[in-house]
Formats: C-alpha cells, sequence, structure tokens
C-alpha cells in the first residue's frame, strides 16, 4: 500500500512543487489537496491520510488549528507542518498544536522528503492505521 499524504498550502503554485517532490518517491500517492485548513481538516478526515503537510498560515482556518482537530479525528495521521516562519516560537506553537516535524519551506526541497521519511520510520505508525480500517 503507498504512503497516503494530504497537502494543505493556499498557493497551488507550492502545492504543485509538493506534489512534484513527494510522489518523486516510490509508493507514495498524494491523495488529496487543500488550499485552507478547513479543507484539510475535512479531507484527512475522509481519507485517513498517513501524513498531512500543512502550511502554518492559511485562509478560514490556520494550519495549527487545522492541526489540533487533524489529531482529534485522524491521530494516526503523522502532521508535518511547513511554514516560512522560522521562529522558535512558531515550531514550539506548531509542537503544542500536535504536529510531529517542522520544514521551513525555504528547505522543503532538501529536507521534506528526509523528514517524513525520518518520521514514518519512527512512529512506526502506518502498521497501526491499517489495522484500524
Amino acid at each position: 500500500m503507498p504512503v497516503r499524504i494530504v497537502l494543505a498550502d493556499d498557493h497551488a503554485l507550492v502545492r504543485r512543487e509538493l506534489r512534484l517532490l513527494l510522489e518523486a518517491e516510490e509508493g507514495w500517492l498524494v491523495c488529496g489537496e487543500a488550499e485552507n485548513g478547513r479543507e484539510a481538516v475535512e479531507l484527512c478526515e475522509a481519507l485517513q491520510p498517513d501524513v498531512v503537510a500543512l502550511d502554518i498560515s492559511m485562509p478560514r482556518m490556520g494550519g495549527l488549528e487545522a492541526a489540533r482537530l487533524i489529531r482529534e479525528i485522524a491521530p494516526a495521521t503523522l502532521l508535518v507542518m511547513v511554514s516560512m516562519d522560522g521562529s522558535e516560537a512558531m515550531a514550539a506553537a506548531a509542537r503544542v498544536a500536535g504536529a510531529h516535524g517542522y520544514v521551513l519551506k525555504t528547505e522543503a526541497p532538501e529536507r521534506l522528503v528526509p523528514s517524513i521519511r525520518a518520521l514514518l520510520a519512527s512512529a512506526n505508525r502506518l502498521p497501526l492505521r491499517r489495522q484500524r480500517q
């Protein structure tokens, strides 16, 4: 089974680039895209993805609030926040909201795939999620 990923960013170009980056990995599939936090929550509830990559700053609902809701409705989903804000305060806020990882957009081409790969390996969430279905 592929690693199923939901992308959430209010910029279509960013989503497209992240999709290309992530789907270049063998066995990884972007199964949904959202342009705001509310859509991300809805997709995660419906799809129960393995991973969601969330932008912090989005309209209608930001990534931090979306992360808190996703943790409730899809507890096995790994959350990776993707942001332009490199401050420790924002990274800490993301952890409090339930994020498992934090990657700067400027570093996403080099760090997003390895970060997700490490989270999948260390969290060992895939078998748990699949057993629940």
